[in-house]
């Protein structure tokens, strides 16, 4: 990328902010960054239209990407850990193997239907795959070694303590 296009100081701040910080919201960018909103939202598009960075939507948030870092697959991995819940949702997985809405919902210590929301949006994502065990559907990741691979080289944008102490074994990674 050639300097005229990120000759603003904002512009480049913004940009740095999203190779930061993979995956960031709207919101999180005008927080952390403390510009007005019409700037941030003009930039973005400046941004986006001269292919600079990459716009993805998760059902929730629209997400920012640096352009051509992440395939579609990728992106929704990284928008799956941006959620805190389904991040722990898909901690669990990784480390104890596949598990039921039931079983998450134990250990995450929230509502089944909380957790059934996170697994259904999971699910849709094409991140887990759902099979009956008798009774209970049982979950499982589909693309354990791209979640992991994510997770660890993003790991710092990630504010997730409980994550990190589960994960641990992926220092090594």
């Amino acid at each position: 990328m050639s300097d005229p296009d990120l000759e603003l100081d904002s512009r480049r701040a913004i940009y740095q902010r999203i190779a930061d910080t993979p995956g960031v919201h709207f919101r999180a960018l005008l927080d952390d960054l403390e510009y007005a909103q019409g700037t941030l939202q003009y930039q973005l598009r400046w941004l986006a239209d001269e292919d600079l960075i990459d716009v993805s939507d998760d059902g929730k948030y629209t997400r920012y990407y640096p352009a051509a870092e992440f395939d579609e697959a990728d992106r929704a991995v990284m928008n799956a850990l941006r959620r805190e819940y389904s991040r722990r949702i898909l901690a669990h997985l990784l480390t104890d193997g596949p598990l039921s809405t039931t079983e998450l919902s134990d250990r995450l210590n929230k509502a089944q239907s909380t957790v059934s929301w996170h697994l259904s949006s999971l699910a849709d994502a094409d991140l887990l795959t759902k099979e009956r065990d008798g009774r209970s559907v049982v979950y499982e990741v589909n693309d354990p070694d791209r979640v992991k691979y994510l997770y660890t080289v993003h790991r710092r944008s990630f504010t997730d303590k409980v994550v990190d102490r589960m994960l641990g074994l992926w220092d090594s990674y």
